[in-house]
């Protein structure tokens, strides 16, 4: 998923539900989680591979899974540690990355830099994210996305990304080791605030700035990796690292 970063200057066992999930009949939809592809993930508090929330979404994943069939074509889980204690939020799925392998930064070139400077922190095991079966773990992290399926032309509306931020806001109660979460662009770093119950204009958005959620929580922004911010140098390679160090210094995780 590409993001410009810059302005224009484990998972919760299943025994609830989002509050106020619904999966409506939506038209055209009507086979989206047909079989020929991998299998689904189970439901849990902070995900449901058969949400249809978003009828736009909906439709758009339906599109998907008849022009690809072995795609993921479902919304997106996150990926990562039970327990980690930094929290990795992207943008969402890219139709040829996370949308294709079902992992978030799997498959695309934002993932490329992702994951090789979580490895060469000691947060992943392998610099290279394959698919969900390739064996790579993260340690102490956990990746997961803004709005969990992908959308047309890599754009979701300001409606679909208030509508899936109920999985995000879940996900941040539950994952009470979280000590540092780590906006990837800036709407991962409004879907934060949202989520958290914070006004944005409180916490503006810039590149390596740390911002104050509660007593034992800090949200670091950073640049997204996409392949437009590294190509024209808004985001080099040192400093991302730079920045999720940082974030894994907050966390008070091993260098």
């Amino acid at each position: 998923m590409t993001e410009r970063g810059r302005p224009k200057s484990a998972v919760a066992p299943a025994s609830r539900t989002v509050r106020g999930t619904r999966t409506p009949k939506v038209a055209g939809a009507a086979d989206l989680f047909a079989s020929g592809r991998p299998a689904k993930i189970p439901r849990t508090s902070c995900y449901d591979p058969d949400c249809t929330r978003c009828p736009r979404l909906a439709e758009f994943l339906a599109e998907t899974h008849h022009k690809y069939p072995d795609y993921w074509a479902r919304p997106v889980p996150s990926f990562g540690s039970a327990a980690p204690k930094l929290l990795i939020v992207g943008l969402a799925p890219g139709m040829h990355g996370a949308n294709r392998t079902g992992r978030p930064f799997t498959g695309d070139f934002a993932g490329i830099l992702l994951y090789e400077t979580l490895h060469e922190l000691g947060l992943a095991t392998r610099s290279e994210s394959l698919s969900m079966t390739d064996g790579l773990e993260l340690r102490h992290a956990r990746i997961a996305n803004t709005v969990k399926c992908v959308p047309p032309e890599n754009k979701p509306l300001p409606d679909e990304i208030r509508e899936c931020n109920a999985y995000l806001r879940t996900e941040l109660e539950e994952l009470t080791s979280v000590r540092v979460v780590l906006a990837l662009g800036r709407i991962a770093h409004d879907g934060v605030l949202l989520a958290s119950g914070l006004r944005r204009s409180r916490y503006p958005f810039a590149h390596a700035r740390e911002h104050v959620l509660g007593p034992e929580r800090h949200l670091v922004d950073s640049y997204h990796c996409s392949r437009y911010n590294t190509q024209t140098r808004v985001l080099t390679a040192r400093m991302f690292k730079e920045v999720v160090a940082r974030a894994c210094e907050l966390a008070g995780l091993p260098r």
